[in-house]
């Protein structure tokens, strides 16, 4: 294998996940977002859902033609996050009905949040890990929920909250991987692409030096 010519491939469009590759040194050689249906099957808890939907995002992104068109040695990186109180799972927000039921529930309790990643090897061999985050929340006043509504961060975001944003002057207390919680796990991701064979270090060997 080529060292030189591994491609890497990001199956998401988020600039959160790009952003947190980025600060690891690594950038994708192609962004090839994959949608894919994201509706619970029946019984299905928060953990088995996230596992569920990196797996079909990687396996949708191999199969399209710019991937393809990359040639042999190209590693497909895909993850998915979902927030959950016990087995019940909390949607992507897109209304702001939905935004304010999920932070009510929210609301000076515990809950997790389950992040995927699956990476596919050149030759097909796939790998994956979900990251468990325990996160408790203040209890929120009606001035803090409305307030936080008008910010619109909470807009196509599991729960109803970014991490990374405004909500994270919630947050009494959190157990596990914060940039799991923000999209994409890096310690389990690196974990992963070196056991996968991608170059991650000599990517970092190679790459732009930042200036600190």
């Amino acid at each position: 294998m080529a060292v030189a010519y591994a491609k890497l491939v990001l199956a998401s469009a988020s600039p959160r996940r790009l952003s947190l590759l980025d600060r690891i040194g690594l950038t994708p050689d192609l962004l090839n977002p994959s949608d894919v249906d994201e509706t619970p099957l029946k019984r299905e808890t928060p953990r088995r859902l996230s596992i569920r939907l990196a797996d079909a995002k990687a396996d949708k992104a191999r199969d399209m033609p710019m991937v393809k068109g990359l040639g042999d040695n190209v590693f497909v990186l895909a993850a998915d996050t979902v927030v959950g109180i016990g087995r019940r799972i909390l949607p992507k927000a897109e209304t702001y009905q939905e935004a304010k039921d999920c932070l009510n529930l929210l609301s000076g309790r515990s809950h997790w949040v389950y992040s995927s990643v699956t990476v596919i090897a050149p030759g097909g061999k796939k790998s994956s890990r979900c990251v468990e985050t325990k996160i408790r929340f203040k209890r929120f006043s009606r001035d803090d929920i409305e307030s936080y509504l008008k910010s619109e961060e909470w807009r196509g975001m599991a729960g109803g909250y970014a991490i990374q944003g405004r909500a994270e002057a919630f947050v009494r207390y959190m157990a596990g991987s914060h940039s799991a919680v923000i999209g994409l796990p890096l310690y389990e991701t690196v974990l992963l692409l070196e056991g996968a064979g991608f170059p991650v270090q000599h990517r970092w060997m190679t790459g732009p030096i930042s200036e600190l």
